[in-house]
């Protein structure tokens, strides 16, 4: 039985932990915090959407990502929603409506009415959009424990405080630290993010709210809290949320439905990702033999199953070599 220490307890790290376990390793994941939770992994939106990420993205990101919605269902059964994501603009923003349906795919144009049906909270306040039926969504703090429960079933041992630890125990070492292991090529790319509670608004599914300069999402979650995101700043600071994003956040929350003005601010939120110039992610063996997973720059849920996999086979062939 092939030993392997992952390092890191982020999305990377446990998904790649559970691809090994899932193949017969005896894996242990090491990880520098008390517990789950405090990295990019745990204020990411959760949203498992390759075809609107591709307004913005190469297309590797669909070719990697369009699976990961049925990796997560097989691995987590009914943590993924399907349901679709609906993008809308205001009617002086209608064209970067257009923008965003020209550089993407698999969506069909909504008119005022297909809103309202979709979205009956936004009746009347959007002539049209686009939705994306087949996308979805999962709340990633609850795929993360859950994650961690089923590979503790697995037998995988969860090291946390974890200093430095001897690779000479172990055949085989996966380092999934993020930025704390940046390599020359890496970058921090900073997003902030509210966590918001309001019974005055239902959503079904990920709303995205174009805008010339503060497009947002709005995810929502359990117990009428909703996740509104994030800015994009080429910075590696992980410092408090600026007031300028905070109001920023807020006015495109208020944008979408006035209620949100009315909302309570439960949690802010900064989290550092880290990114490779094409912002597209790597799996890569370093000198001393480790292989390492890097770069899931905004992609993390969406992507980080495609990597585990390919550093998964890159371990065990590199195993059967030796």
């Amino acid at each position: 039985m092939r030993r392997v220490l992952v390092k890191g307890a982020g999305v990377a790290g446990l998904t790649v932990a559970h691809e090994l376990a899932a193949r017969g390793a005896s894996v242990t994941v090491a990880e520098v915090r008390s517990r789950i939770g405090g990295n990019a992994s745990w204020l990411a939106g959760g949203m498992l959407a390759p075809w609107c990420e591709r307004e913005s993205a190469e297309e590797a990101v669909i070719t990697l990502g369009k699976a990961s919605a049925d990796w997560w269902e097989r691995t987590l059964p009914g943590l993924v929603t399907r349901a679709g994501t609906l993008v809308v603009g205001h009617a002086r923003d209608a064209s970067e409506l257009a923008r965003f349906a020209a550089r993407t795919r698999n969506h069909e144009s909504v008119d005022e009415e297909a809103i309202a049906a979709l979205e009956p909270n936004l009746a009347g306040r959007f002539r049209q959009g686009l939705f994306f039926a087949g996308e979805t969504h999962l709340d990633p703090r609850r795929a993360l424990e859950a994650l961690v429960d089923k590979l503790r079933a697995m037998a995988v041992v969860f090291l946390f405080q974890a200093g430095e630890i001897a690779p000479s125990g172990f055949d085989r070492v996966v380092d999934c630290t993020g930025m704390a292991r940046a390599d020359d090529d890496l970058r921090g790319v900073r997003g902030e993010m509210l966590l918001l509670r309001t019974r005055d608004v239902s959503l079904a599914r990920p709303v995205r709210l174009l805008h010339p300069r503060h497009p947002i999402y709005i995810v929502p979650r359990a117990d009428h809290h909703f996740m509104v995101g994030a800015t994009m700043i080429e910075s590696d600071h992980d410092g408090p949320i600026t007031a300028r994003s905070l109001m920023e956040l807020l006015n495109a929350a208020y944008a979408l439905h006035p209620a949100f003005g009315e909302a309570e601010i439960v949690e802010t939120g900064v989290g550092v990702r880290p990114a490779y110039p094409d912002n597209l992610p790597r799996v890569k063996r370093r000198k001393d033999g480790a292989i390492t997973i890097n770069g899931l720059y905004r992609h993390g849920f969406l992507l980080s199953p495609a990597m585990a996999t390919q550093a998964a086979d890159l371990l065990f062939n590199a195993s059967a070599d030796n």
